[in-house]
């Protein structure tokens, strides 16, 4: 693929974040012009935000948006993270795009790193470019930091690949290299094996250094569940350990041999 034929969107699945969408939209729209959100069966303000924004208003005055093509996915009830992201990847598809940036609508990621993706998108346009951010930061909550680690570590077991980062949801995607994959979860654990999967096929991971916004305890809008959470990880982890037994580990191992032979063998 030609960096010319890259057509790039934002997918930004949301949930109970009417509080910080509409700032969140505004300041991506400064740095693309098409938007898909998927609205995953919000019971708050959400759907009022989008219904205003989709008719020009609430727009931040400071934002570069016109000509922003705001596209609307709604899930009738929560279907979680991962079903959202699947929902926004089949309407990009649709839409005629070609690679997706996904972005929290939390405001923890900082929507003026995009031209980071969109740098990285050019550059290594068959891969997935992970934010990396730096979990040693002083203001990440313990519990992310603490998830994190557990998550890097199985990701590595996994498919003998390092990463400082496997739990970010700032990532582009190229479409074609992840249609067709049948991930067995639909909540936040959905982008781990996603990129467990990418990598026992072959595709290059990328990561890119980007900022973070943890807001006060108080303020913290958090769907994560400890018990919950972790025991589905654990679950999958399972799953995907057998996965790279049987299938992952030697695809990972054949693809290496063949290039090397390859590479010997040329004049």
């Amino acid at each position: 693929m030609k960096s010319s034929d890259v057509r790039i969107c934002a997918v930004v699945p949301t949930y109970q974040n009417a509080g910080t969408l509409s700032d969140v939209l505004g300041r991506i729209s400064a740095q693309l012009t098409d938007i898909i959100v998927v609205d995953d069966g919000s019971t708050d303000a959400t759907r009022e935000v989008l219904d205003a924004m989709e008719k020009g208003a609430l727009w931040p005055e400071r934002t570069g948006r016109t000509g922003t093509r705001l596209h609307v996915v709604r899930h009738s009830r929560n279907r979680g993270k991962g079903h959202a992201l699947k929902s926004g990847f089949r309407k990009a598809a649709e839409e005629g795009f070609t690679h997706v940036i996904t972005i929290d609508s939390d405001g923890q990621h900082f929507p003026e790193d995009i031209p980071l993706f969109l740098d990285a998108v050019r550059q290594h346009p068959q891969a997935i470019i992970i934010g990396s951010r730096n979990i040693r930061s002083e203001n990440m909550p313990g519990k992310n930091t603490f998830a994190n680690k557990f998550s890097n570590f199985w990701f590595m077991v996994q498919t003998c690949r390092r990463l400082e980062d496997t739990q970010t949801g700032f990532r582009a995607y190229p479409l074609h290299r992840i249609s067709g994959t049948a991930l067995m979860t639909s909540r936040y654990e959905a982008e781990l094996e996603l990129l467990v999967f990418s990598a026992w096929n072959g595709t290059q991971i990328v990561p890119v250094p980007i900022r973070v916004y943890y807001p006060p305890e108080g303020e913290r809008i958090t769907h994560f569940r400890p018990f919950a959470d972790f025991a589905r990880i654990s679950i999958l982890n399972t799953f995907l350990c057998a996965g790279a037994v049987v299938y992952g580990l030697p695809s990972i191992g054949l693809r290496k041999f063949f290039a090397s032979l390859r590479k010997s063998t040329r004049p």
